[in-house]
């Protein structure tokens, strides 16, 4: 979505014209779901995606007519056996799209908004206008910002939102879904979370690289210049270099932070653990086998380590896949942090493959 933003208020500033495809509600099962953005130019390029397939090729029949043009038109596609048939997407689920060609400094204002938004990475809502007449706005697509507390940032039109539809922003922390009410498509962007990769190996950097593509701000740790660099790690929005006891005293851990612990060795590993499982990181995962694991846990707790620190700890990290490669492995720990952070801890809790240690 960043770059899609990025690309849609370049050309803005530039007075190049596109066109922007919204998925702003969703039934059922569907190719993608409220939220998913495309923008398409005159010359046929394509940024972003609807799901693919009839959909998409339908909006992009339907709204090629649409650049150069001002308002808003809303589509809606049921995907049952007469409609969806020959592409296979015969899920009885149902998609609204907006579609609209942004033009004029207040378009570029918004999106303007929206990306330093979605940059600062704290999360946001976004309230769709579907029906002016139940939701008190002046027209279909009218659209307004709120930040993670509910606080009115901007709209389309430069105007405040009516009162009903600030009233129906929901908190993020109770990690809301994309809903529709009173004639309003509401789009929360949770707050995205930071991943610190510990170790810039081959896992490391398997597991960075997809990370980063599915909007983890990934940071990587490793005490070798030669591995952690912007050549192997160039997604990275940080690569910390030093040794790993004094980098990882120091470094910054929120409430949104998950780590993964995945360094070349036994030794290392229990160092960035000894470290890592205080805090108050909501995922802490570590790479290994079980019987090392185990040692791992069992010299922590000699150490002065408490068992509810370690009890959080998802070890063996990953999925059961059954992976064997390195991108095999990234693949199990990325879907676990996806998981996670979609899900959430109740849903999704921290679990640790390992039964507790021994007792003494």
């Amino acid at each position: 979505m960043r770059n899609l933003l990025r690309h849609l208020t370049d050309s803005l500033t530039s007075g190049r014209e596109v066109l922007l495809c919204r998925v702003v509600a969703t039934r059922g099962s569907t190719p993608q779901k409220a939220g998913a953005a495309m923008l398409l130019t005159p010359d046929g390029g394509q940024i972003g995606t609807l799901g693919g397939g009839c959909v998409e090729d339908e909006v992009r029949r339907k709204a090629a007519g649409r650049i150069g043009r001002d308002g808003a038109e809303l589509y809606t596609f049921v995907l049952n056996h007469d409609y969806a048939w020959a592409d296979g997407l015969i899920c009885g689920g149902k998609m609204v799209i907006l579609a609209e060609c942004p033009r004029g400094p207040v378009h570029l204002a918004y999106h303007q908004a929206y990306l330093r938004l979605l940059d600062a990475g704290e999360g946001f809502t976004e309230a769709v206008v579907l029906e002016p007449e139940k939701s008190g706005a002046r027209a279909t697509g009218d659209r307004f910002l709120f930040d993670r507390d509910g606080a009115f940032v901007a709209s389309l039109d430069g105007r405040e939102p009516p009162g009903a539809i600030a009233e129906g922003v929901a908190p993020l922390d109770r990690r809301p879904r994309p809903s529709e009410s009173g004639g309003v498509a509401y789009l929360p962007s949770m707050p995205r979370i930071r991943l610190v990769v510990i170790g810039a190996g081959h896992v490391g950097q398997a597991v960075a690289e997809l990370a980063s593509r599915v909007d983890f701000d990934v940071w990587v740790v490793d005490d070798r210049p030669q591995y952690a660099n912007r050549e192997r790690f160039p997604a990275a929005r940080r690569l910390i270099v030093g040794p790993m006891g004094s980098v990882l005293r120091d470094l910054e851990v929120t409430s949104q932070t998950y780590v993964v612990i995945v360094t070349r060795g036994h030794g290392h590993d229990q160092e960035a653990l000894q470290h890592m499982a205080p805090t108050v990181a909501p995922y802490v995962g570590l790479i290994g086998s079980k019987r090392k694991i185990r040692l791992i846990f069992d010299a922590l707790l000699d150490e002065g380590l408490s068992e509810e620190s370690l009890a959080r700890v998802a070890a063996p990290v990953g999925l059961d896949i059954g992976s064997e490669s390195v991108d095999e492995i990234a693949v199990s720990i990325v879907a676990e942090l996806i998981a996670r952070r979609n899900q959430g801890s109740a849903s999704h809790p921290a679990r640790r493959a390992v039964p507790a240690p021994s007792p003494t």
